[in-house]
């Protein structure tokens, strides 16, 4: 569905084989859930922001002082509502992001994304600019945010997702094939309603319990 060139990045890591695993499981609650997506978010954003822009600087220990790098300017966007599922375990690991937010509504029917909200930080040209949501399914949502994104200045943009289509990947490299994808997982396909398979449902309903 997609060609080798396409800028996908396979996180393989035992923590987030198990966490992929618990979260796929039918029978897991909302509150195991949320751990098992907070578990996994946190091993695919590292590897997200394993080439984010650093900056040095010198601070004072007690004994001395020490050089070292710090992260640069980066920019957080989760897809409302299911992103923010996301979004802690990004902020854990770049406390100081700037934080937008993008709502989009798809339709169940004809499975297209309409924009309902967006407040994105000012200034973001020369930002390293992390897009997540963690289905990555039809396309159609991240291909709109990164529209958006970019028509807003974005320029070092990523895509993390904790499972993706091979129908969602077509559609990024069809629109933004410079956009580097990373998730743990490329399942197999899309069924008629446009659900990954084998997949783990609706990911928004399942991190709030309204299922």
């Amino acid at each position: 569905m997609y060609s080798s060139c396409v800028p996908v990045h396979l996180v393989s890591h035992p923590v987030a084989e198990d966490a992929l695993l618990t979260l796929r499981d039918a029978q897991t609650p909302p509150i195991e859930f949320r751990r098992a997506a907070r578990r996994i978010s946190t091993i695919v954003l590292t590897e997200a922001l394993r080439d984010v822009p650093t900056e040095r600087r010198t601070v004072q220990t007690p004994l001395e002082p020490a050089e070292g790098a710090a992260i640069g300017d980066v920019v957080i966007v989760p897809v409302l509502r299911a992103g923010l599922g996301m979004l802690e375990a990004a902020l854990d690991l770049a406390p100081a992001a700037r934080v937008g937010h993008l709502g989009l509504r798809r339709d169940e029917k004809t499975a297209v994304a309409s924009r309902y909200y967006a407040h994105l930080p000012e200034q973001i040209g020369g930002s390293f600019v992390l897009l997540i949501d963690p289905m990555l399914a039809t396309g159609g949502s991240a291909v709109a945010s990164l529209d958006l994104l970019v028509s807003a200045g974005a320029r070092n943009l990523r895509l993390a997702c904790i499972v993706a289509a091979p129908e969602g990947i077509a559609a990024i490299e069809g629109r933004h094939p410079g956009v580097d994808i990373y998730t743990p997982a490329v399942d197999r396909a899309l069924n008629a309603r446009k659900f990954i398979l084998p997949g783990l449902g609706d990911f928004g309903d399942r991190l709030y319990g309204t299922v």
